[in-house]
């Protein structure tokens, strides 16, 4: 069985600038490959910042672009795997994308986000067509999603049905919508037996204020790590031993009455 020790970037809690944000990317992968960790997960738009009005045209750019070649400086430099947001220009659209690069810099995957929400994203984003996105790291299988994705049980179960062992979902998560990260992602993770690693922001935007709350949870419905409010790196394991024993206990999956739904 595969074990793999990840790193959750609540943060930065302040930043105007991509060079700041790259740049409190960077002190966090250096942190968490001191504590071991194999891949570092940062929040949605990450790099960017995420309620910038026009700025996010401003700053979008495509998925080889400089933030991309920065970020893969910084991984290759603390020889850590990183999962990024930006905003992702592309045959002059717009996307909210995850870009995750390995320990040696090169892209391993690259999603954009399917369900938009509000104004915050249908003002400047268009929705992704490719919903199950997957890459593997130390053995694990590995899927994406992106904030409000995760709110779907749909979203959830295509990627159990894919084989996605551990769901990695970047986050804005704001207030007053904290019952989706205390409640709704520990749901998804034991309903579809799957680890989620849920990376949200911290801080305000403008008018947004962000809540923090970043999660790992275990498919048995186990608590890994929660932060709090503030910006916060927090570390945890995830153990393919956990996810067998507990998809012997629950058996959800192979229940499911596919000739009725």
């Amino acid at each position: 069985m595969s074990a793999v020790v990840a790193a959750l970037y609540q943060g930065p809690e302040r930043a105007t600038s991509v060079a700041e944000n790259l740049r409190a990317i960077d002190l966090s992968a250096r942190e968490a490959a001191r504590e071991g960790a194999a891949i570092l997960i940062c929040p949605e738009m990450s790099a960017t910042g995420y309620n910038l009005g026009p700025l996010v045209a401003q700053r979008a750019e495509p998925s080889h672009g400089p933030i991309a070649g920065e970020i893969g400086e910084t991984a290759q430099r603390y020889s850590i795997a990183i999962a990024y947001g930006y905003p992702e220009l592309a045959a002059g659209a717009i996307y909210n994308s995850v870009q995750v690069v390995s320990a040696s810099g090169t892209p391993l995957a690259h999603y954009r986000k399917t369900h938009l929400f509000g104004a915050l994203d249908r003002d400047h984003f268009l929705p992704g067509m490719e919903l199950v996105v997957q890459f593997d790291l130390s053995g694990i299988r590995c899927g994406l999603l992106t904030c409000y994705d995760v709110e779907f049980p749909e979203t959830v179960r295509a990627h159990a049905d894919a084989g996605t062992q551990w769901l990695i979902v970047p986050t804005g998560l704001m207030r007053p919508f904290e019952r989706v990260a205390q409640t709704l992602v520990p749901a998804r993770a034991y309903e579809s037996q799957m680890f989620i690693t849920y990376v949200n922001r911290c801080g305000t935007e403008a008018e947004v204020e962000y809540c923090g709350l970043s999660c790992a949870v275990a498919p048995d419905g186990t608590e890994l790590a929660r932060a709090g409010a503030a910006e916060q790196l927090i570390v945890t394991e995830i153990d393919l031993a956990v996810l067998e024993a507990s998809r012997v206990v629950n058996t959800y999956l192979q229940d499911r009455r596919r000739d009725l739904y």
